[in-house]
């Protein structure tokens, strides 16, 4: 039986695409080699109410930041292996609890298996610098469409013809 798609879907659905259209665009017109990521992370921003999105963004900026400073100064001066990845992880948990952003952690912990796991032909401070900022357009269009185009508050409901 099919099923009518409110209003509040199409919505949704189409601030989603146009988000994470927009991003790409953005990320590609800075050069980006992975312009990809600036999408992915605008489709996990865009899917929260703005209060979240903002915490969540910050969270997931201080993460890459992190992340991508371990990762390009770890995979600059040493050769890739599972237990650097492994003490690298571990220290950014620290480095984490210490600066008390703790749901940062699980963002710097994937920042570094990208940066210093994925085998690339050019520097590792370069995917650092190009990670931060792939994200950092992610995070920007996300938010900026979030705070324009928010959700509805409350169920959508359509007026009848009679009224």
């Amino acid at each position: 039986m099919a099923q009518k798609v409110s209003l509040a879907v199409v919505s949704d659905a189409g601030r989603t695409a146009i988000a994470t259209a927009v991003s790409y665009l953005v990320a590609r017109a800075a050069g980006m080699p992975e312009a990809y990521w600036a999408p992915i992370i605008t489709a996990v921003v865009i899917q929260s109410k703005l209060g979240a999105a903002l915490q969540i963004s910050l969270d997931r900026l201080i993460g890459t930041v992190l992340g991508a400073a371990l990762g390009g100064l770890l995979a600059s001066l040493f050769s890739p292996s599972w237990w650097l990845f492994g003490i690298g992880v571990f220290m950014l948990g620290l480095i984490s609890g210490v600066a008390n952003v703790p749901n940062s952690f699980r963002f710097s912990a994937m920042t570094l298996a990208i940066i210093e796991l994925v085998p690339r032909g050019y520097a590792p401070w370069k995917i650092a610098i190009h990670r931060s900022v792939e994200v950092t357009i992610g995070i920007a269009v996300g938010v900026v469409i979030t705070a324009i185009w928010q959700d509805r508050p409350g169920p959508v409901t359509e007026k009848s013809p009679a009224s």
